[in-house]
């Protein structure tokens, strides 16, 4: 299972260089301010630069934007349209999966190791992607956030080994996932389920899944328009993205 950030339309190494005809991009200085979310181009890009101090960082999620780039670009920020996102109890289990987690192939937790789970993340590589897009700064600026209490690891072991696991930015009643890493076939779905589960029992109502893979399809996560997305974050669609 790949991370959560795998699309080859959205990707951060081929939007460093724009072309001319790229509409112009806010640059974000010091100031804690973003552009509107519903803003963003074509291709989600909303604007560049800024920092990744917690402040920011919790800014940008709660307004629907996050920040993706390759290790020698700015920093860029992006809220694509549409987004996926999973509802909790839309959750998908397959028959051989239900097999799985009932035989206790893995013992899940949470928070047990946080930077060993985003330095896992940083190290598995991923289809249509050179490189990393979680930096040596990116991975600092989650483990500042995670000390502040505000980003979360989910983690998959077989005996003492970590074989899988998932981070994210945990907002209350709305998770963020960022990337998911596995070691052994199935680790990370598995951790992904337990969260899924742990969530639905909170009341949480909405996983931000951020951009399309098949795989999160899978689960069951689907695509809803920006706007949809923006009123889901602020609790003001009950009808679960459906128009």
């Amino acid at each position: 299972m790949g991370g959560l950030k795998n699309p080859i339309y959205l990707n951060p190494n081929s939007l460093v260089k724009m072309p001319p005809s790229h509409a112009p991009v806010p640059y974000l200085g010091n100031a804690l301010v973003f552009p509107p979310a519903r803003s963003a181009g074509p291709d989600g890009l909303l604007a560049m630069g800024g920092d990744l101090k917690p402040e920011r960082l919790m800014l940008a999620y709660r307004s629907g934007i996050f920040p993706w780039f390759s290790d020698d670009s700015l920093i860029l920020w992006w809220s694509p349209d549409p987004r996926m996102v999973l509802f909790p109890d839309e959750l998908r289990i397959t028959r051989s999966m239900r097999r799985i987690i009932g035989k206790k192939t893995f013992r899940i937790t949470k928070n047990q190791c946080f930077a060993e789970v985003i330095s896992a993340c940083a190290e598995t590589s991923r289809k249509g992607q050179d490189g990393t897009w979680i930096t040596p700064g990116m991975e600092a600026a989650y483990i500042r956030l995670h000390e502040a209490g505000n980003a979360v690891s989910y983690e998959a072991w077989q005996g003492s080994e970590l074989v899988g696991g998932l981070y994210g930015v945990d907002l209350g009643e709305v998770f963020c996932g960022e990337s998911m890493f596995t070691r052994v076939s199935n680790a990370s779905k598995a951790a992904f389920i337990h969260m899924v589960r742990e969530l639905e029992e909170k009341n949480y109502r909405l996983i931000d899944c951020q951009v399309h893979t098949p795989h999160l399809e899978s689960l069951g996560a689907r695509l809803v328009s920006r706007a949809q997305f923006l009123n889901l974050l602020k609790g003001e669609d009950q009808g679960h993205g459906k128009e």
